[in-house]
């Protein structure tokens, strides 16, 4: 896409206005062990798009899911909430494979250093692979991390940010710059994820072998020519307790 063709297509998903993003002050942290009370988990943003504007949006929910190599307790669900212990290291996956589609939710880490991801386009033969050795391990596709600003604190590498990379696993993507020092990661171009404790907003677009993120209302990240078109959407489990919230979908043309 044109680069002017891009900014347009930008203002007419997200409008022109700062005010695509509402930061609330005053709220505080939530507890690091987490809060069994899902009316104190209030969002810290809310982010212009809110997966109900226009139709077809669907929620994501337990019974969207199933089991890949996860514990039978690694994952649980309690209302809009989809809460994950971190451990072991696995997925859960959609029932049904998407092709395109757009995403959208929030997400809070529970420690500081907590690591998650979404994996788009996951490979039916990978899922396949890890659902028979039900061991620890991560599938291949398209991933979107998840990772809390204080992962790696206070000598965190250079390869990685804690802001948005999306990259590919097992399979091949052409980044979007900013790229990582091996390019294979597309970089944020701007860091606004927000330390755990407090909710972020992602809103993910893949279509036609293209993946987008935007982070807190502000595209950051991604890669096209991907190798992999369709596929599985997971969630990933990966060493510390993340709550998901209000996930929802709606597949496109």
């Amino acid at each position: 896409m044109h680069k002017d063709e891009h900014q347009l297509s930008r203002r007419v998903l997200l409008g022109t206005s700062v005010a695509a993003i509402v930061g609330t002050a005053g709220q505080s942290p939530a507890d690091d062990k987490g809060d069994n009370n899902p009316k104190e988990l209030e969002p810290v943003t809310q982010a212009f798009i809110d997966g109900e504007s226009g139709p077809g949006w669907k929620t994501l929910g337990k019974d969207d899911f199933a089991k890949v190599n996860s514990a039978d307790n690694t994952w649980s669900f309690e209302g809009d909430l989809i809460r994950c212990t971190g451990k072991p290291v696995s997925v859960m996956r959609t029932v049904k494979q998407y092709t395109n589609f757009e995403l959208v939710g929030q997400w809070m880490h529970h420690t500081a250093g907590g690591n998650s991801g979404f994996f788009v386009w996951t490979t039916p033969e990978s899922i396949e692979r890890l659902t028979k050795a039900g061991k620890p391990g991560l599938p291949h596709g398209i991933e979107v991390q998840v990772l809390d600003t204080a992962y790696g604190q206070p000598n965190p590498a250079d390869w990685y940010t804690s802001h948005g990379d999306v990259f590919p696993v097992g399979v091949k993507m052409k980044p979007f710059p900013p790229l990582s020092p091996n390019g294979n990661r597309s970089f944020p171009s701007k860091n606004l994820s927000r330390d755990h404790g407090h909710w972020n907003h992602y809103y993910i677009r893949a279509i036609n072998g293209e993946v987008r993120l935007w982070v807190n209302g502000e595209e950051v990240s991604g890669g096209n020519e991907c190798s992999v078109t369709s596929g599985y959407l997971c969630l990933e489990s990966e060493g510390r307790p993340i709550t998901f919230k209000r996930l929802r979908i709606r597949e496109l043309p």
